[in-house]
């Protein structure tokens, strides 16, 4: 079999793809890439046993039919210093030895049979939605960074996705932290829930990012989901078990408020952070009028830092300490010039939400548990 593709297009849709190969693959079959040349074209699937990832190609020739796969790292590494040129990719049915040819070089690598590469799963019993590439794409980066990884409760390692009458709710938790992402111009007559793993979430969303508001089909049973975008399909298999109510620990009555300019804050805390302990990452917050003083101390390095901000604030006056890493992880996920802190006692959950947010369709809630103050 042989065939004929732009270097530069399938470099793209190889990279686009290559995040799906594990790093410690138990079969070695698992670090090619598939190739399958048939009248309809070219197909290239990776996968590691729990994520498999296809992309449709059309070539400028092709010549015969086939499959083959080749190992991915050094296809690659080859691709990668290749200018946009024309790559010629001939395979040798009997040996299935890889010719490349690119301009005036000629290279040759190793293909394996394809027998044991995994198949696509056979999805039945179905539902599925139509959710626009943007809307999944901020639903996964503004809630990813808040799973966790905990294997004695691997559900929240997860991304849950939850669809209602009037809106789609994306949410993520490691206990400490909960973000929880809602889109209200995403509707279905198909209610339903599912938890999606953290490694495919990472390959769409820097996939789907590209793609503005193209419609993803998202297609779901028990055990897996399948997206379908473009060129490319993706299938997972999904979380097993059912998600903490998350509803049940957003504090609803939170008559501290605190109003601030979002990138001073964030750029306070960080300068802050530098100076608190290791262990805990501790800032604390303590609100007095219209300021806000952020203190964090190294006990056993007696470090030590304090910076003071103006604030718009209705309230006790109090004192709250947050992990800063996490605190800072919240910030760089909210694009509005000012953010809103809620609160209602120094330990209980502090709710962040955007104030004025231009996409009204949009509704974001990051809850943080406090840290209990030293001293």
């Amino acid at each position: 079999m042989k065939f004929i593709v732009s270097s530069l297009k399938l470099l793209k849709n190889l990279q686009a793809m290559s995040g799906v190969i594990g790093s410690n693959n138990t079969l070695p079959i698992l670090d090619d890439f598939l190739f399958q040349l048939d009248d309809n074209g070219l197909k290239i699937t990776v996968s590691d046993l729990e994520t498999t990832m296809t992309v449709a190609m059309q070539p400028d020739m092709k010549e015969g039919a086939g499959s083959v796969t080749i190992p991915a790292r050094i296809l690659l590494d080859i691709l990668k210093n290749f200018p946009d040129v024309p790559v010629t990719v001939d395979i040798a049915d009997d040996t299935l030895a890889v010719v490349l040819r690119a301009g005036d070089g000629q290279y040759k690598l190793s293909g394996h049979k394809s027998d044991e590469f995994p198949q696509i799963p056979v999805m039945d019993n179905t539902s599925a939605w139509d959710v626009p590439a943007d809307v999944l794409a901020n639903g996964f980066e503004k809630t990813v960074f808040a799973t966790g990884n905990d294997e004695i409760r691997p559900i929240m390692s997860g991304v849950l996705m939850e669809m209602k009458e009037n809106y789609l709710t994306f949410v993520a938790t490691d206990a400490h932290k909960l973000v929880r992402y809602r889109r209200m111009d995403v509707k279905s007559d198909v209610m339903a829930s599912f938890i999606m793993p953290k490694k495919p979430i990472n390959q769409l969303k820097n996939i789907l990012g590209t793609m503005a508001d193209e419609p993803v089909h998202v297609e779901f049973n028990r055990t897996n989901a399948s997206y379908v975008f473009g060129d490319y399909k993706l299938v997972c298999r999904l979380i097993e078990g059912h998600y903490p109510n998350y509803e049940a620990v957003i504090p609803a009555n939170n008559p501290n408020q605190l109003v601030i300019d979002r990138q001073s804050f964030l750029s306070a805390i960080r300068r802050v952070a530098v100076f608190s302990s290791k262990a805990t990452h501790q800032v604390r917050f303590k609100i007095n009028g219209q300021e806000i003083m952020l203190t964090a101390e190294d006990i056993d390095f007696y470090n030590e830092a304090k910076e003071r901000l103006t604030c718009s604030y209705t309230g006790d006056d109090m004192e709250i300490g947050f992990n800063s890493r996490f605190f800072q992880e919240m910030l760089n996920n909210i694009d509005t010039p000012e953010v809103k802190l809620e609160m209602s006692a120094p330990n209980r959950a502090g709710i962040l939400t955007p104030v004025n947010n231009p996409n009204e369709e949009e509704d974001i809630l990051m809850l943080l548990m406090p840290v209990m103050l030293n001293g």
